[in-house]
């Protein structure tokens, strides 16, 4: 299968994905019964749960996932680190502390400009980790200082969420941020569409564009410099891009795992394991994995809904179990 009809089938699947999401019962795999028990008795009420509570929630899984997804491969083709993700340098970490602080600090409401507080802590947040990720990382060519100014920014703003927590106001503050940060979709509207689109749209773009210098990278800077490539607008490209979509998704559905580890490894063997070509399957298969995790979480668990980072780490830490071993026999491609 080449790149492009798996990119069509990855697309056709994320929209009946959306679709299922939208229309699918809780807590019991069956799709419309209770639409048309609604279209019959109340279809005001019908309209509104399709249009304002279901659709943004699986709009959101597919703009979340897609943005991991599409953040993973960047960053395995930058870092030629096929264990790479998108918390490796610190941006869902920073998301995180950012919105942390706004549920510490009491900002974050469900009306008005208050409902903005969480995104727009997150994107601060994001944005100075990538601020502080640059600037350690400077001129260095070195994908090792990369990684070592990443687990450096981990560290701290992991410290300063614990900080947070320990000295936390109340309990229903350390509730409300535990449960934030497990990962969830539930309770989301259009407005954190909104204020997450625009961010998502201007990484997918760099992301998109940085496609043709990390296919040259995987010759060597050297080499990638003498086919004309630029290194640092590929790494420019590669680190913001990745901060705006790793930024705008923890922003409005809290961390959530894995899927930037696992998604570029099973798109890779469709594109000749070129990292350009990787971008965009990859991209369309977290959109399609994360939403069909989110109805996992609705139909499993009828009563308390399950958390969606929760799921994704039952996914991705037994795939990431199986690529260090593969890595420690020299199998991994």
């Amino acid at each position: 299968m080449t790149a492009r009809r798996l990119s069509l089938l990855l697309l056709v699947l994320a929209v009946l994905g959306a679709l299922g999401s939208a229309f699918l019962e809780r807590g019991a795999i069956s799709l419309f019964g209770e639409y048309q028990l609604l279209l019959e008795t109340d279809p005001e009420t019908a309209a509104i749960l399709f249009w304002d509570i279901r659709l943004p929630r699986a709009l959101l899984a597919l703009m979340v996932g897609a943005s991991l997804g599409l953040s993973g491969a960047a960053l395995q083709g930058l870092t030629r680190n096929p264990l790479a993700e998108p918390g490796l340098i610190g941006a869902s970490s920073g998301a995180a502390l950012g919105a942390v602080a706004i549920f510490y600090f009491g900002l974050f409401g469900t009306t008005g400009l208050s409902l903005l507080s969480l995104p727009v802590g997150g994107l601060v947040g994001a944005g100075l980790s990538m601020i502080v990720l640059v600037a350690l990382w400077g001129d260095d060519t070195r994908i090792a200082t990369l990684v070592l100014a990443g687990v450096a920014i981990n560290a701290l703003t992991n410290a300063f969420v614990a900080l947070l927590l320990t000295v936390a106001p109340s309990p229903f503050a350390i509730y409300e941020i535990m449960f934030w940060m497990m990962g969830s979709l539930a309770d989301r509207s259009y407005d954190h569409v909104l204020i997450a689109l625009p961010f998502m749209l201007a990484g997918w773009t760099m992301l998109l564009l940085s496609g043709r210098g990390l296919d040259a990278m995987t010759l060597g800077p050297e080499s990638a410099r003498s086919l004309g490539v630029s290194i640092r607008r590929t790494r420019f490209l590669t680190v913001m891009g990745t901060a705006l979509c790793v930024g705008a998704a923890v922003s409005v559905s809290g961390v959530i795992g894995f899927v930037g580890l696992v998604v570029p490894h099973l798109v890779r063997p469709f594109t000749g394991h070129m990292p350009g070509a990787s971008l965009l399957p990859s991209a369309l298969a977290g959109a399609v994995l994360l939403v069909f995790a989110d109805i996992g979480v609705r139909i499993l668990t009828p009563g308390v809904e399950l958390r969606l980072g929760v799921v994704t780490a039952f996914i991705g830490v037994p795939f990431f179990v199986l690529l260090l071993l593969r890595a420690k026999r020299g199998l991994l491609a």
